[in-house]
Order: C-alpha cells, then sequence, then structure tokens
C-alpha cells in the first residue's frame, strides 16, 4: 500500500476571473427567454387547435 497521499490543489482558489454580476444577468436572461417561449408555444398551440379543428 503506499504510505504517500496524492497532491491535490495546495490552497483553494478564492479569486476567480469570473464576473459573477454578468453571470448573473446571462442567466436571468436566459431564464426569462425560456419563460416567454414557454408562454409563446402554448398560446401558438391554442390558436392552432381552433384553426385546425374548426
Amino acid at each position: 500500500m503506499a504510505k504517500t497521499r496524492p497532491e491535490h490543489h495546495s490552497q483553494p482558489v478564492l479569486e476567480s476571473g469570473m464576473d459573477y454580476v454578468e453571470h448573473e444577468k446571462t442567466y436571468n436572461g436566459f431564464i426569462t427567454g425560456v419563460k416567454w417561449s414557454i408562454y409563446g408555444l402554448a398560446a401558438l398551440l391554442v390558436i392552432l387547435y381552433f384553426v385546425v379543428n374548426p
């Protein structure tokens, strides 16, 4: 059996190059886009139901 352990990161990285404010804006925009896409598809399905099935 090995007596030594493999070394991982010696210290945690406290600072990153990621812009969290921009990340939050992008994520919120994505969620808003998905939400409105679902609303639009639901409306389209209702409209198509009445057009196709008179």
